[in-house]
């Protein structure tokens, strides 16, 4: 069913603001007279938050408070480590989604879900360590059947009725004013608005004006800039920013958007808090496979907790291919030999070692998002030096260059180029 609709309409009516919430309750949203806060048993908390689903004890440790998980799988030992180091948990409620072949007519279907749903909050909802509920992640995008946004609210009514004492909030990517305009008409049981916003945080203020949300929001997702949001070679393979690119525009964001306070911002969670195939093994990863924890560990602690780690991750300066700083270039095929030479300066004057892969490019639909493809051997001489040499692989194709530099702290900095070789010609 496609959706035709006028933005000049009012929004539905929406719950009173709650000036005084019980203190005895675990999770609350607090009216200032000026702005919304989140308050927990009582006290005003600011979400300082990642979503991941390990190494709570580093996020503890930078000063976090909260962790996000999309869905409830392992709830319940990620709340029980949760409470053990003193963190909360924003819980996912997984909602079916349009553009992965889901049928919001299936009424069979929709029941299914529902009752999948129940069950997990009745399981959960008195967990010391819960903070609030999100039902479903992205579940608007590519959603034409009005009827999910129907069942989101029928959903967020459930928890509502089950769990009094936490919050329900749904996560969105707010790709225009009509998803949010959309969310706001049809899902005014919702307490909170979660957005997976990275670069379009600039303009939620917009949005939620012209979308007519006027109740409190959380930034779900923000990290390095993402894949569909940087420059892209001709062969369509997006520029990956280096660690220390990421650190200065995950610092800028933070700065701006969330410890800013702006008015009816709950806090925000930082993706990813561990380590994740998308695009490439290091784009979103805080760390990687090993538990080496990048240099947003480092700034994460000191935006948090307002103190800098003793010892700090290697910066990168640059990555050169032949000489020159290069994010990306096409090769006809050729034996002939390449120079790579990563450029890193250490705060401390730690020892360094270095790792260098060559890796073809992930392929939307395989493995895209999931396992990293392995590297493919016997292209690279002197693999752990600053300065390598490598040959291109023989078949044509589009690949990256890994290059990787490690402390002796458990830090991990990295970088890469991406190429392609073309075919040989007859």
């Amino acid at each position: 069913m496609l959706i035709a609709l006028s933005y000049g309409c009012q929004p539905r009516s929406k719950r009173p603001p709650n000036t005084n919430p019980d203190p005895a309750v675990p999770t609350a949203i607090r009216w200032t007279g000026h702005t919304y806060a989140l308050m927990r048993y009582g006290e005003p908390y600011f979400i300082k938050g990642a979503g991941g689903i390990s190494h709570f004890e580093q996020l503890k440790e930078a000063g976090g408070n909260s962790i996000r998980v999309w869905d409830d799988a392992d709830a319940g030992q990620i709340l029980d480590e949760a409470q053990r180091m003193g963190l909360t948990v924003m819980l996912g409620l997984w909602v079916e989604r349009e553009m992965e072949s889901f049928d919001y007519e299936d009424q069979a279907a929709v029941e299914r879900q529902y009752q999948r749903i129940k069950k997990t909050i009745l399981k959960y909802r008195n967990h010391p360590a819960l903070l609030l509920w999100c039902v479903g992640n992205e579940w608007a995008q590519e959603a034409d059947n009005v009827k999910v946004y129907d069942e989101v609210n029928r959903l967020s009514k459930l928890v509502h009725q089950l769990d009094p004492n936490h919050p329900v909030s749904t996560a969105i990517s707010p790709d225009s004013k009509r998803a949010v305009w959309l969310v706001s008409q049809r899902c005014p049981d919702l307490d909170i608005l979660a957005v997976n916003s990275y670069a379009l945080t600039e303009q939620l203020a917009d949005f939620f004006k012209q979308g007519g949300w006027t109740k409190p929001y959380l930034i779900s997702e923000y990290g390095a800039p993402a894949y569909w949001e940087t420059p892209v070679s001709p062969w369509g393979a997006p520029d990956e920013p280096n660690s220390q690119q990421k650190r200065t525009s995950v610092r800028n964001f933070y700065q701006r958007h969330i410890g800013s306070t702006p008015p009816n911002c709950l806090g925000a969670y930082l993706f990813y808090w561990a380590a994740k195939q998308e695009e490439t093994h290091t784009w979103f990863s805080v760390f990687d496979e090993a538990g080496h924890a990048s240099s947003l560990v480092d700034l994460m602690q000191e935006l948090w907790s307002g103190n800098k780690p003793a010892n700090l991750a290697p910066v990168v300066q640059t990555l050169l291919i032949d000489g020159k700083p290069q994010l990306h270039r096409s090769y006809p095929s050729s034996p002939e030999e390449h120079e790579a030479r990563f450029v890193v300066q250490d705060p401390e004057h730690d020892s360094l070692t270095y790792e260098w892969e060559v890796k073809p490019r992930a392929q939307p639909g395989t493995d895209y998002i999931g396992v990293p493809r392995p590297p493919l051997t016997g292209l690279i001489t002197s693999a752990s030096a600053a300065t390598i040499r490598f040959r291109l692989p023989d078949e044509p194709g589009a690949y990256r260059l890994f290059a990787n530099v490690y402390d002796s702290h458990g830090h991990v900095s990295t970088a890469n180029f991406s190429f392609a070789v073309k075919p040989k010609r007859p």
